[in-house]
């Protein structure tokens, strides 16, 4: 597995907010309530210069909304939503959060995600990266919606 490192400035995503705290499989259920509205949303979405849409985002953050990991990795706040210019509003039923510019190391997640979640955090440990923030889900749109795994590893701006 190839893990590569980027800086991506500070971005906006439209998305269904959940918690942890709303039991099993919330993830699941938020990605079905932000597909199931997408067309609410899509007029807004960040297009690149072929029109295609900039990203398909999972953002985790902490309780605070600060974008600090999960408690162990379990417990937090989850937005399930797109990739949108910093001017726009979520409408009614949808949360907007604008994620800090951070620095990354990210890979692709071939098969299964919790092994690439751990090797990563692996390869973190075993060269001396720390964990900055919360780790990001990327369906890229470019890529017939591929996953990749990015795990903040310095903050570059502060909110």
């Amino acid at each position: 597995m190839e893990v590569k490192k980027c800086t991506i400035p500070s971005f906006s995503v439209i998305g269904k907010e959940g918690s942890s705290k709303d039991g099993e499989n919330f993830i699941k259920k938020l990605w079905d309530d932000a597909n199931s509205h997408s067309e609410e949303v899509a007029a807004l979405a960040a297009n690149d210069d072929n029109g295609n849409l900039l990203g398909i985002w999972g953002l985790m953050s902490d309780f605070s909304r600060n974008f600090k990991p999960w408690e162990n990795f379990s417990e937090g706040l989850y937005l399930a939503g797109v990739q949108v210019g910093h001017e726009m509003d979520a409408p009614v039923n949808w949360t907007k959060w604008t994620v800090p510019t951070f620095e990354y190391l990210y890979a692709k997640v071939e098969g299964d995600y919790q092994k690439t979640f751990s090797y990563i955090l692996n390869y973190m440990e075993s060269n001396n990266y720390k964990l900055a923030g919360a780790v990001f889900d990327y369906n890229c749109p470019e890529e017939n919606g591929q996953l990749y795994l990015f795990f903040p590893i310095n903050r570059l701006d502060e909110k």
